[in-house]
């Protein structure tokens, strides 16, 4: 009897039982941070590059990508639209916006009045929050301008182009860590002291459902190794800020480093993540998903 080599057995291994990919795709900011982790010591996983949101939808709808991070708005919207083709595994990111100026007299909100503001992304959390904010202080006339992408507001606000930008991390850290005359103002307090307390999901991570439907102890491996990364990029903001560089995940290991404490890290599973979810939507005034959306 012939014996078999061991690359014919591998071959009818994979073959019979093909390798399971499981494709991460994240977006560059704040959120990628923790992902670093998971790059450093999981290589099991793919990860892939996005710029924006809209880049990554497409690729979790269609299952090009297992696992993502998106807005909480998007992620919602998508479900709904999209016959239920992905599903919120919990909360990874709260609260992190800042309003940015360079005027050394501003000290209030109410300054704002008849003012342009440049705002990160139309139709994101930025923007809702602002406007939610302006109209609950009764702050009527001011211009929320979008024609600048994220990456460029705060060069825009240095060289004097706009006189107030309203970023999320870690783009105020990159203004400030530019230039010293930078101030900022954190509007997720602001929303807090208008809510009671309450702050507002910044990002979700989503896994699409038909991959979901089938592979629940890798869904629950990812969870607990994104969390472990979530808690470990708090705890050390120096040691995530560097494998953030090492890995190419577009920021500067000092500015990270400085970005980190404002990032607003957390875990929330989906099945409390729901009221504050919800709560957000209705800011939005964008129709609540099903429970569905919430994985189980």
């Amino acid at each position: 009897m012939k014996k078999i080599s061991a690359a014919l057995v591998l071959f009818l291994l994979v073959s019979v039982c093909p390798i399971l990919a499981q494709t991460v795709a994240f977006l560059n900011g704040p959120s990628a941070i923790p992902v670093a982790y998971l790059m450093e010591e999981n290589s099991e996983y793919d990860f892939l590059s996005c710029a924006s949101a809209q880049i990554a939808l497409p690729k979790l709808i269609k299952g090009e990508a297992d696992f993502g991070f998106l807005p909480p708005n998007v992620a919602a919207k998508a479900y709904t639209e999209s016959k239920e083709a992905l599903v919120c595994l919990g909360i990874c990111g709260n609260g992190n916006i800042f309003l940015l100026t360079k005027d050394e007299t501003f000290s209030d909100l109410s300054e704002l009045e008849g003012k342009t503001v440049s705002c990160a992304g139309q139709g994101a959390t930025p923007e809702y929050v602002m406007n939610y904010i302006l109209r609950k202080k009764h702050i009527e006339n001011v211009t929320l301008d979008f024609s600048t992408p994220n990456a460029q507001i705060a060069p825009m606000l240095i060289s004097g182009k706009f006189d107030f930008a309203v970023v999320p991390e870690p783009f105020a850290s990159v203004a400030q860590n530019t230039d010293g005359s930078v101030k900022r103002y954190s509007l997720s307090e602001e929303f807090s002291s208008l809510t009671g307390g309450k702050d507002f999901p910044m990002t979700v991570l989503v896994v699409n459902k038909k991959y979901a439907k089938k592979h629940k102890k890798q869904i629950a491996k990812f969870i607990k190794a994104y969390e472990s990364a979530v808690n470990r990029t708090v705890a050390n903001p120096k040691e995530a800020a560097g494998l953030s560089e090492k890995h190419g995940l577009g920021l500067n290991a000092a500015v990270a480093e400085k970005a980190i404490p404002n990032c607003a890290f957390t875990w929330v599973p989906a099945k409390k993540s729901k009221v504050e979810i919800e709560m957000l939507l209705n800011l939005f005034d964008q129709t609540l998903p099903n429970d569905g959306f919430y994985y189980k």
